[in-house]
């Protein structure tokens, strides 16, 4: 067991604050609740034990809670300067290996899932060598972040990228469409690459944002040039790929026998306790590996369909997601009062939301639940955010957390303005129409009259 005990304090030397820094093992980010590293696992998965010895040290080293964030990465919270190193030591002792610099994400059962046209995962490792490799190093900005998607059935389409690079089969055989592209933008189509020409194009291009400057992103690129630069005389380009999402939670079945266990983190957190208890007993089950997914996902392979159906059991009775259709599913949250931007406690939110939204929760939109207007659980617009403001609480109708709010409401009225977006929904809604379609209809100034209302 890792000892990691230390006076806490709420501020501590060589952290940093800055909007837009990515928090590691070696940077740790100061929050409201101590200081938050982020992890990505260098291997496709981790076995049961490993991500056992990891929630361990979360324990014995911070607060305990853990966090797997909207595209997969998992997080670890309430540390204090003393106690990083010994969390790494514990890391390093379980066997895990961790990835920093550049973001290369595959989907999250790359190598597993039949349906994709291809592995990404030796593009990725290449790419990482070549990136490691260049002399003088790139300096890029911190959250520049590329996909390279194999186009199977749990994708990556609905995750934002500065670079994507997509398999596509074509006359030829094998293509990895490059797109670039961004949150809150579309994609643009750039080219269609053979794959051995996808690391040299994608090097030449971070050599183009690392001329532009240390904060230059997918949307800095200029599409047309490097369209023309890549792809002269090829034919039309295909259109980017749609942004249908998956949810991870459920039992999937990949054929053959291959059964694979979802289950996601409500509102992205769970506490140490609880991830140790269910990885026991997938263990025990047979899990042989654990994949982090988007949308604050766990996946477990190596079950039998019986085995997935017990230890789906055992997840939700330690608080876990199990269903696409959980309606914990519709709210996204951000660390709340965790983070010293925070207005709003987001997770004690969420349950008020869930005790009188009912009817707004069918699955058909999502509502974002944001302490402050950075919006960090969902910086793309949604039908409906609620924001902490000094005066109470913001309602923002089909935009971001950063966007000008439609509606204001103080702290005793906010239970009263929720059930009246529920109501709003129930009484008006006609027969198989959805919550998403009725707000549409109904349009923003009924949306905005019910909240301030109440």
């Amino acid at each position: 067991m890792t000892s990691c005990a230390a006076p806490r304090s709420q501020t501590e030397p060589g952290t940093s604050m800055r909007r837009g820094a990515c928090p590691s093992l070696a940077a740790p980010m100061q929050t409201g609740d101590g200081l938050l590293v982020r992890l990505r696992p260098a291997t496709g998965g981790l076995t049961p034990a490993e991500l056992r010895a990891l929630a361990e040290a979360a324990a014995d080293c911070g607060s305990g809670i853990i966090e797997v964030t909207a595209r997969g990465n998992l997080q670890v919270r309430g540390l204090i300067a003393s106690s990083v190193p010994a969390l790494a030591a514990a890391i390093g002792e379980a066997g895990i290996a961790v990835t920093d610099g550049v973001a290369i994400e595959t989907p999250p059962l790359a190598g597993f899932d039949p349906r994709e046209i291809a592995d990404p995962r030796p593009l990725a490792a290449a790419l990482r060598d070549a990136i490691a490799e260049r002399r003088p190093a790139l300096a890029l900005a911190p959250k520049l972040s590329i996909v390279i998607d194999g186009n199977g059935r749990f994708h990556l389409r609905d995750v934002a990228a500065d670079l994507r690079l997509e398999a596509r089969n074509s006359e030829d055989g094998l293509r990895w469409l490059l797109s670039f592209g961004g949150a809150g933008r579309p994609e643009r189509p750039v080219a269609l690459l053979e794959a051995e020409r996808v690391v040299p194009a994608l090097m030449e291009i971070l050599a183009e944002l690392d001329h532009f400057g240390p904060a230059a992103r997918g949307r800095d690129l200029d599409a047309d040039a490097i369209r023309q630069r890549l792809s002269a005389g090829l034919d039309p380009l295909p259109a980017a790929g749609g942004t249908s999402p998956f949810l991870p939670a459920g039992i999937h079945d990949f054929g053959d026998g291959r059964t694979v266990l979802g289950v996601a983190l409500a509102f992205a957190q769970t506490d140490s306790a609880s991830l140790i208890a269910f990885l026991q007993s997938a263990g025990e089950l047979g899990a042989t590996e654990i994949r982090l997914a988007p949308r604050h996902g766990l996946l477990v392979l190596g079950l039998s369909r019986e085995a997935a159906a017990l230890a789906q059991q055992l997840a939700l009775s330690h608080g876990f997601l199990v269903s696409a259709d959980d309606p914990r599913n519709n709210v996204a949250t951000c660390a709340g009062l965790a983070c010293a931007s925070a207005l709003m406690d987001t997770k004690v939110m969420a349950g008020l939301l869930l005790e009188v939204g009912a009817d707004l929760l069918d699955g058909s939109l999502a509502i974002h639940l944001s302490g402050c207007p950075k919006g960090c659980a969902r910086p793309v617009a949604s039908p409906l955010t609620l924001v902490g403001a000094p005066s109470g609480y913001a309602l923002v109708v089909n935009g971001a957390a950063s966007v000008a709010p439609s509606a204001y409401t103080d702290e005793g009225g906010i239970k009263a303005a929720l059930a009246a977006l529920n109501a709003l929904v129930r009484e008006n809604k006609d027969a198989g129409e959805s919550a998403r379609s009725c707000l549409t209809r109904l349009g923003t100034a009924h949306i905005v009259d019910a909240f301030e209302q109440g």
